[in-house]
């Protein structure tokens, strides 16, 4: 099984077109990795299909955002303008989670969140145990 997963901030907005009777979202996810002279980013183009790329998920999906995705990886090589082979890292998305948008001040609201999600959950009684204790093992 071929699955990876990655977090990482979009490229571009996402760019939803239409491919052999199917919708696919389009878009590019830099992933960091190293610290000081040895940071690296490198860049996988994402392909979100079917009824996920029709839905409201792409309106969120613009620069900066930051996403965490899991699918399949692959790999596409292509010629550049200069003659020279390149490699693109690309990924099949089987799940996606928005994290953050870029300079999203988070801080305050996840404080509240909580309190509104404790407030909406019913009063759950202690558990009974309804098991006879006179289990052979």
């Amino acid at each position: 099984m071929n699955v990876f997963t990655f977090s990482g901030n979009l490229g571009r907005d996402v760019k939803v077109n239409q491919a052999g009777g199917s919708t696919v979202a389009n878009f590019v996810v830099a992933v960091k990795s190293g610290y000081g002279d040895r940071e690296q980013t490198l860049w996988v183009d994402c392909s979100l299909w079917g009824k996920r790329a029709e839905g409201g998920l792409p309106q969120y999906l613009t620069k900066g955002q930051t996403v965490m995705v899991s699918g399949e990886l692959g790999s596409r090589e292509y010629q550049d303008n200069d003659g020279n082979n390149k490699t693109v890292l690309t990924c099949n998305v089987a799940s996606i989670t928005l994290a953050s948008a870029k300079g999203d001040n988070s801080n305050s609201q996840p404080q509240q969140q909580p309190q509104r999600q404790q407030q909406a959950q019913p009063q759950q009684q202690a558990p009974t145990n309804d098991f006879d204790d006179d289990i052979p093992f």
